[in-house]
């Protein structure tokens, strides 16, 4: 049976590479090489860790410590506990080297592995909320970008078609990007970036019904009746998509009008006819089933006071 201390050193070992795996961002583990029985049998009657292995696991807990990803981290971020936290860490290290040194190996594996796991313990709190910010801060822009160029689509669109509706939609749209704004000056980018969603799924539902039924969807060219179904597909999921979104948020948990529960099982029983239309190959009544449940959708949404063409 193996012994209690070599356990915890091949248990250490083992939560050494996780850790690695998890806090360095990728740093090179070492991989354990096979151990002659001889040798094997060697440290148990000793009851100590493998010296070559423990040479290793000094090289990869080092780097862990010095030079990784977590270790970088540490350094630029202001976060006292972690900065005191990874300098507890180099002090374990250290009393492992002079452990080893002595030829305590046993002392020297414990060490090493309360090092590497207090320096995890530092990495995650210097994780900060400083990069976990900046990406929703990049997020909410790269949005707001997408956002903005789909609007000057569907303005260009309503123009064109001089669409009442589709223009009451794009101030619609550009009230929701001013909002969006207000939230991102104040640091709230998450809150920005779901009114920019809102915003999004909006243009893109108010082209979309622009396009449908008329010589712009048909200047799309399909190179076939599927391909066709599958943009009413799209169109039909984007519409979905936009009731989930305002709808929900304007009622506030408060019940839908019986109105609006009809229209959108009217569309959810259209949407189910199109796709068993599609599945014996019929894409062409799956079409018109489609812009049918799509209809009943845009109904739903102008009900709840929401301006949409369709």
């Amino acid at each position: 049976m193996m012994k209690p201390n070599c356990r915890r050193g091949i248990l250490g070992h083992a939560a050494l590479a996780l850790t690695l795996t998890l806090a360095s961002g990728g740093a090179t583990m070492a991989q354990t090489e096979p151990v002659p029985p001889g040798s094997a049998s060697t440290r148990l009657q000793a009851n100590e860790p493998d010296r070559a292995q423990l040479e290793r696991r000094f090289e990869s807990v080092g780097t862990l410590i010095e030079k990784s990803t977590a270790a970088r981290q540490i350094e630029s971020s202001s976060e006292a506990p972690a900065i005191e936290k990874r300098k507890a860490a180099k002090e374990q290290y250290t009393q492992a080297k002079a452990a080893f040194d002595a030829g305590d190996l046993a002392k020297a594996s414990s060490l090493l592995s309360a090092a590497s796991k207090t320096m995890f313990e530092a990495a995650r709190l210097a994780a900060p909320e400083s990069v976990t910010g900046k990406k929703v801060e990049t997020d909410y822009k790269n949005k707001l970008e997408s956002v903005r160029a789909l609007l000057s689509a569907q303005q260009r669109i309503a123009s064109e078609k001089g669409n009442k509706e589709s223009q009451e939609s794009s101030r619609q749209v550009e009230a929701l990007i001013a909002d969006a704004e207000r939230k991102a000056a104040a640091g709230q980018y998450a809150s920005g970036r779901t009114i920019l969603e809102q915003a999004y799924l909006l243009a893109k539902a108010s082209v979309s019904s622009m396009r449908s039924g008329d010589t712009l969807v048909r200047s799309l060219n399909f190179a076939s009746k599927e391909e066709e179904y599958h943009y009413e597909i799209d169109r039909n999921e984007t519409h979905k998509m936009l009731v989930k979104v305002l709808l929900e948020e304007k009622l506030a948990g408060a019940p839908m009008s019986p109105r609006v529960t009809e229209f959108l099982t009217n569309a959810g029983a259209l949407r189910g006819e199109a796709e068993a239309a599609a599945s014996r190959k019929d894409f062409e009544a799956g079409i018109k089933l489609l812009e049918q449940s799509t209809t009943e959708l845009v109904k739903a949404i102008r009900s709840a006071g929401i301006y949409i063409p369709g």
